[in-house]
C-alpha cells in the first residue's frame, strides 16, 4: 500500500513540478528583465528547488564519451555486451588508435539502491589504462514478475556467468555490497573450474565479516529481525511498471534512509544551493545538481536479494562464519588458490568499517602470500574509496599495480 500511496503522491505532484518549472524558466530568461534583479534570481531559485525536490529521477546517463590515452582523446562507445533479466554487462569499448594489451577489468557495482553510475568516477579512472566492464543491473520494478525473482544465489551465478564470458585473464573490483557475493563467486569457481577464476579480485570497501568493528549500519541490521525487514521495508510493486506485483524493497524508501543518515548535511547542501543560484554562482550550482541528480536516482531492489544479503552478510555472518551453502555448494575460500587478492578500505568508512574488508584475507589461507595486498586509506569515508580526488592520486595507483603485478 505504501508504494501505490507514493506513486499517487508523485502523480499528485505533476501541477506543481510544471508550474515551478515553468515558473524558474520565466524568471530565469535572459528577456525577462527581473531576472537580473535579487528578487528574480531568489524567485527562479525557489522555484527550481521545488522542481528538483519533486522530480522523479530516472537511471542516468554514464555519460563518459572519451578518455586521455597518451595524450590522444579517444572516444568511447557503450556496448552491451551481454544480457540478462536483471542486469547487462556493459562494455566501455576504446576506439584506440593502436592495439594496446591493457588489463581487461569487471567493475561489478553495488545492488544497493543507486544505480551503476554511481560508479561513473571509478571507471572514468580506470579506462585509461584498462579495458573495462561493469555490471549495470536493473530496476527491479521494471523487470516482469514473470521472469521470476532474484537472490542472492542468482547475483552470485550472475558474477561467474560474467566472468566465464569474459574469460580468465580478467581482473575483477568489487565496490562495496558485492564484495561478499564475489569472493563467494571466485571461491566456486576456485573450487568447481580453477582454470575460468579470473587473474585477481579486488574487494573495496565491502562488508565481507560485519562483526569487526560494526557501523550504524550494521547494528541496524543485525539488531532488527528478518521478519521486520519484510514487514516495515518490503511493498508490491503498483500499477503501471513491467514488475507489476513484484515484491521489492523500494528505491524511495532507501533513499529517506540515506537521507535520513545525514540530514543535517542535506539541509545545509540545499540552502547552499539556493544561495548559490541567487548569486548566480553557476559552476558551485552545476556541481550541486550533478551530485544530487546522482545521490537522487534510486532503484527497487527485489526483495528475495535484499532480504537474504540481510540475513546472510549481516546477520548470520556465513561467509566468516564458514556456513554459506549457495545451491548446494560450500563456499569455501580455502578453495582459493591463485586469484590475487587486494583489499581497500576508508580511514573514515561509516558503512563499512574498518577491518571488514581485510577480514576476506583470513578466509582465503591457502593463497599464496605474495597475493595478498591490503591498502588502508587515510582520510576518507566510503565513498572517497571509489570516488573523488584520493581515489584518483592515491587508490587507483594501488589498484593499478596490483592488477599489473598480478597479469
Amino acid at each position: 500500500m505504501l508504494y501505490q500511496i507514493y506513486d499517487l503522491h508523485q502523480t499528485m505532484l505533476s501541477p506543481v513540478r510544471l508550474a515551478a518549472e515553468t515558473m524558474q524558466q520565466v524568471f530565469s530568461h535572459p528577456l525577462m528583465p527581473m531576472s537580473y534583479t535579487r528578487m528574480g534570481r531568489a524567485l527562479a531559485a525557489g522555484a527550481e528547488m521545488v522542481e528538483r525536490a519533486t522530480r522523479r529521477y530516472g537511471k542516468p546517463a554514464f555519460g563518459l564519451d572519451f578518455t586521455m590515452i597518451d595524450g590522444d582523446e579517444t572516444p568511447i562507445a557503450e556496448q552491451v555486451v551481454a544480457s540478462k533479466p536483471f542486469c547487462d554487462l556493459l562494455h566501455f569499448a576504446r576506439a584506440t588508435k593502436h592495439h594496446r594489451d591493457d588489463p581487461k577489468v569487471l567493475v561489478v557495482a553495488p545492488m544497493s539502491g543507486h544505480y551503476a553510475t554511481l560508479l561513473r568516477g571509478t571507471v572514468e579512472a580506470l579506462l585509461p589504462d584498462h579495458d573495462v566492464y561493469i555490471t549495470d543491473w536493473m530496476n527491479a520494478a521494471h523487470v516482469p514478475l514473470a521472469e521470476g525473482t532474484f537472490g542472492l544465489d542468482d547475483y552470485i551465478d550472475y558474477v561467474i556467468e560474467f566472468l566465464e564470458f569474459l574469460g580468465p585473464d580478467t581482473h575483477v573490483i568489487a565496490v562495496c555490497q558485492p564484495s561478499v557475493p564475489v569472493f563467494a563467486a571466485i571461491a566456486l569457481m576456485s573450487a568447481e573450474t580453477p582454470e575460468a577464476a579470473p587473474r585477481s579480485m579486488t574487494l573495496m570497501g565491502g562488508p565481507i565479516d560485519t562483526r569487526v568493528n560494526p557501523t550504524k549500519v550494521n547494528k541496524l541490521a543485525a539488531d532488527r529481525s528478518i521478519e521486520w525487514f519484510e514487514r516495515t521495508v518490503v511493498q508490491t510493486v503498483p500499477p503501471g511498471y513491467q514488475g507489476f506485483m513484484r515484491r521489492v524493497y523500494p528505491g524511495f524508501i532507501q533513499l529517506s534512509g540515506f537521507m535520513s543518515m545525514n540530514l543535517d548535511r542535506h539541509v545545509g547542501s540545499a540552502m547552499k544551493q539556493f544561495n548559490h543560484l541567487v548569486r548566480g554562482d553557476g559552476e558551485s550550482a552545476q556541481n550541486h545538481r550533478e551530485f544530487y541528480d546522482e545521490y537522487l536516482s534510486v532503484m527497487d531492489l527485489d526483495a528475495a536479494f535484499y532480504l537474504e544479503t540481510v540475513r546472510i552478510a549481516f546477520q548470520e555472518h556465513a561467509l566468516p562464519e564458514g556456513t554459506w551453502v549457495s545451491r548446494n555448494r560450500k563456499i569455501d575460500g580455502g578453495a582459493i588458490r591463485n586469484t590475487a587478492l587486494l583489499t581497500v578500505e576508508g580511514e573514515f568508512d561509516d558503512i563499512s568499517g574498518v577491518g571488514q574488508t581485510y577480514a576476506a584475507h583470513a578466509l582465503a589461507p591457502n593463497l599464496p602470500a605474495d597475493k595478498h595486498r591490503h591498502w588502508l586509506q587515510p582520510q576518507v569515508g566510503h565513498y572517497g574509496i571509489f570516488n573523488g580526488r584520493r581515489w584518483r592520486s592515491e587508490i587507483l595507483p594501488q589498484v593499478r599495480g596490483f592488477i599489473r603485478d598480478n597479469r
